[in-house]
């Protein structure tokens, strides 16, 4: 191999032992952005122990997430997931992910989306229906607990909208604590009596109440409701022919469970920001809502007629992507430009910092729909637009959330414009996901122009 190639990128200056990883902690995502635009496409950060390199090149993204997925594992986050989520679809790995995903893939289906979409749609006018003209509501948390309230009805055959602030409080403080979790050395750190440690282990206990007792009612009924619970209690393990344990069970419902409605929850929440913002855009909504649905319910054949409505959702992750970046593990050493990484290296790959790349997205912060347009998309890499991420790790309910998103924006829009409170300050808080740091305080305006009362059309859930 030439001498170039074994070659490290030159090292981020940082402090002894924790590297960049004060700066980086106090906004990761925007600290990223403005080392890869200082910087270049591949960037070596040291963070604590651990070599993490930065790739912003779509091509590279590509061959780390699909054309070698095999010479890379699950990073340091997906790992340390493992203390919440145990070994769910996030967080196994080989031969057992392989099981677990083909397991979990009929789910997510095309003849069980189209069953979904009903109760996406009851469940958003149960919501519009609870709103108030002039009231001030926290979107943030209103799209958490519809999407909550979907991801129980439609995979788990549950109720749980009487636990939805209890839950929304749960997950809340398990992601403000993961950062403890991701520290270095915190696999020390978690055996000590921490009041950080203990709110967690309490946040995830209050979760894991909910999902054992759905677990356990479902149990009791013995009853096939051919959703995505129904399928997990049938499976057999192929060696043993054993039924999956609660534990099992547990784990992939757990990982669908918040990951099937915390992203989409907060891709929601950005949206509806931006369109209070950009009034021309949102009149485009509003016009192809009321052109489409004539007054009634939205329906699974709607979607292809909600194409504006989509491209809106796109914009709105480009700019605040629920997953803000992705990691992988290199096995062996890794070649990548002028560069080899070595073995155990992290690879990190921030759709943030790529979707504000102006090589791809001219004018990056400028909120454009447009940019959508198939002529457009067509011109530009695969992977400088990747927020469900790619590969065999691809999230396996990407379907599934653009579904969800554009019913849930239509029914909500049909009734309703949402501005924001004067005095709401606007910052993103990076967790595992991108959340409005400060929530999402807006003020329901009704639409009165072009929408008929679709109640009798779409009964509240």
């Amino acid at each position: 191999m030439p001498e170039l190639a074994q070659r490290l990128p030159p090292a981020l200056k940082g402090r002894m032992f924790v590297g960049v990883l004060p700066e980086f902690r106090k906004d990761p995502p925007e600290y990223l952005r403005r080392a890869a635009a200082e910087h270049g496409d591949i960037v070596n950060l040291k963070i604590g122990p651990q070599n993490v390199f930065l790739i912003s090149q779509p091509e590279w993204i590509k061959d780390v997430l699909v054309t070698h997925q095999s010479s890379f594992k699950k990073s340091r986050v997906l790992e340390r997931a493992r203390v919440l989520l145990g070994d769910g679809l996030l967080t196994s790995e080989g031969e057992f992910h392989k099981l677990q995903r083909r397991l979990v893939q009929p789910a997510f289906h095309r003849e069980r989306l189209a069953g979904y979409a009903a109760s996406m749609v009851e469940c958003a006018a149960a919501c519009r229906e609870r709103w108030q003209n002039g009231a001030e509501i926290d979107v943030s948390r209103e799209m958490m607990h519809l999407t909550l309230a979907i991801v129980a009805r439609t995979l788990f055959g549950a109720d749980v909208s009487s636990e939805a602030d209890e839950i929304g409080s749960a997950l809340t403080e398990v992601l403000g604590l993961f950062d403890t979790v991701m520290l270095p050395f915190s696999e020390w750190l978690e055996k000590l009596p921490l009041p950080s440690v203990r709110r967690f282990q309490r946040a995830r206990a209050r979760l894991d109440q909910t999902i054992y007792r759905i677990i356990a009612e479902r149990r009791k009924s013995s009853e096939d409701r051919g959703d995505l619970l129904s399928m997990l209690l049938l499976a057999q393990d192929e060696e043993t022919s054993g039924r999956m344990t609660d534990q099992q069970i547990r784990d992939e419902a757990l990982t669908l469970f918040l990951a099937g409605h915390e992203t989409t929850a907060n891709a929601l929440t950005w949206t509806w920001y931006l369109l209070s913002q950009n009034p021309e855009a949102e009149a485009k909504v509003h016009a192809e809502v009321d052109r489409v649905l004539e007054g009634r319910a939205a329906r699974f054949d709607d979607l292809p007629q909600l194409r504006y409505l989509e491209m809106v959702f796109a914009e709105a992750m480009r700019l605040y992507p629920p997953a803000w970046a992705i990691g992988r593990r290199a096995k062996v050493d890794y070649a990548i430009g002028d560069y080899t990484l070595p073995a155990q290296s992290v690879v990190l790959m921030s759709t943030y910092v790529v979707h504000r790349d102006p090589r791809w997205f001219p004018d990056p912060l400028r909120f454009d729909p447009d940019r959508w347009r198939p002529e457009a998309a067509e011109q530009r890499p695969k992977f400088s637009y990747f927020p469900f991420g790619g590969g065999a790790r691809v999230c396996v309910g990407e379907r599934f959330a653009w579904m969800e998103g554009v019913l849930l924006l239509a029914t909500l829009a049909q009734r309703w414009r949402l501005r924001l409170a004067a005095d709401q300050r606007v910052e993103h808080r990076a967790m595992i996901t991108l959340r409005a740091k400060y929530g999402m305080r807006m003020i329901a305006e009704p639409r009165a122009a072009g929408v008929r009362d679709s109640l009798a059309a779409c009964p509240p859930a």
